[in-house]
């Protein structure tokens, strides 16, 4: 009994802390004919009770099972993609049909817990992005994608000048209006997630990271080995667009380093060689190159 009256009166304040406020919530799905129905009761049986405008968005990338009718029977909002189009375009084609101000992004494969929703919407009130945090939840996903994890992440809170605790999380709250203009940047693919971190991060957006648990999914997982390379070279392009000299700078301080130490050689050797002069030109090519990408970066991006 003490537990029930607890949990109203944990319903009650996390209400009153919405007041005002609605979410549209999206669910890319593709073959997830076993979890696709659970998860949207999950999300309504968390909202319900909240007393605010809310909808459920299924977007069905073209699957080959039931998952259609499976988003249909659950009594949420259907739209679908005619062919697999990927992760990314599905997100997208959500996102466009979204009515309210607040949009959540989640997955149909049981992952991430509806529960989460309404302290995350409170919180993005002050916030452009509140992204989950899978941290220790993590430990779900299989050992041998768990290095490129790192390194991604690692690489990405490098070019992005902040710690990014969960590059690629797929339950976040956003405002619309904040994602809007970032939208022609987002890929089709898998790298969506990653790609509107980096957007957030690199243009001064508020974006913070709360804790989630991270559940075992129902299927199997989409990301293919590849993905790891094509992850690499988004968080390099996009950072480039973006924060280019983050780039260019290291690399040119490495190309002078370079230059630098066989310089010393050669002037023991007493023969200045091609080799030095064309790591110092290299240098002053690749700091030219980051300054005019640093200027039509800002070009870009001035209001």
């Amino acid at each position: 009994m003490e537990g029930t009256v607890t949990k109203v009166a944990a319903q009650a304040d996390i209400a009153g802390e919405l007041d005002g406020m609605s979410l549209s919530i999206v669910i890319p799905a593709y073959n997830e004919e076993g979890a696709v129905r659970h998860t949207v009761e999950d999300v309504r049986a968390v909202m319900d009770p909240l007393g605010i405008p809310y909808e459920i968005i299924v977007i069905d990338d073209g699957s080959k099972d039931n998952t259609r009718a499976e988003a249909i029977a659950s009594g949420a909002t259907v739209d679908y993609n005619q062919v697999n189009s990927g992760y990314g375009a599905t997100l997208k084609r959500g996102v466009k049909r979204a009515q309210y101000d607040y949009v959540a992004i989640m997955d149909a494969d049981g992952t991430y817990p509806a529960r989460y929703l309404p302290g995350m919407l409170a919180m993005c009130r002050d916030q452009d992005m509140v992204v989950g945090d899978r941290g220790a939840g993590m430990k779900n996903v299989p050992m041998i994608r768990k290095p490129a994890k790192w390194v991604l992440n690692n690489f990405a809170s490098f070019l992005a000048e902040r710690k990014l605790n969960d590059l690629n999380s797929g339950l976040r709250v956003f405002r619309k209006s904040e994602l809007i203009p970032f939208l022609p940047l987002l890929p089709q693919n898998f790298s969506f997630t990653t790609t509107i971190t980096l957007c957030m991060a690199s243009n001064g957006k508020r974006m913070i990271y709360t804790p989630i648990e991270y559940g075992k999914r129902v299927g199997k997982s989409k990301i293919r080995p590849i993905d790891f390379l094509n992850f690499l070279i988004l968080i390099l392009r996009i950072s480039t667009l973006f924060n280019p000299l983050r780039v260019f700078i290291p690399l040119g301080l490495g190309l002078m380093g370079i230059g630098v130490i066989k310089l010393i050689y050669d002037i023991y050797m007493d023969n200045l060689s091609e080799t030095t002069v064309f790591a110092f030109l290299s240098a002053i090519m690749i700091w030219s190159l980051g300054l005019i990408a640093d200027m039509i970066s800002r070009l870009h991006l001035r209001p």
